[in-house]
């Protein structure tokens, strides 16, 4: 009967052994998705609250890139400034420089060209 006591009480003081380390982590849902945080992460600042709400100024558009790094549209952006400005079917896109070159044809098929400056987005030509 005492063999038996030890041979359970060692089995159980092994497979505590062995689930202590597992219970020292738990899962974090973030920003950045699911990880696991082990138990010293737990201890440092706790996490941004989540209900705040937009940051400050989010309602003015992306805040403006640091000094000295120059921002350029993308070529989607560029296209959609080019449909605003009659612009149906798409045939290619080129950059030049600080210009974007738009190339299609308008809602009666005939060619179009809309010039876009690639820093502000602003239409320079449409041929």
């Amino acid at each position: 009967m005492m063999r038996r006591f030890l041979r359970v009480g060692g089995l159980a003081v092994l497979t505590l052994a062995t689930t202590l380390p597992a219970m020292a982590q738990s899962l974090e849902i973030g920003p950045g998705g699911l990880r696991v945080v082990p138990d010293d992460d737990r201890r440092g600042p706790p996490p941004p609250p989540y209900d705040r709400g937009p940051p400050p100024g989010w309602r003015d558009g992306p805040p403006p890139p640091p000094p000295g790094m120059r921002r350029s549209i993308s070529d989607r952006e560029a296209i959609r400034i080019a449909r605003r400005e009659g612009l149906r079917e798409l045939d290619d896109v080129s950059r030049r420089g600080r210009t974007i070159r738009v190339d299609g044809g308008d809602r009666r098929g005939d060619d179009i060209t809309v010039i876009i400056d690639a820093r502000t987005g602003d239409v320079i030509d449409v041929r």
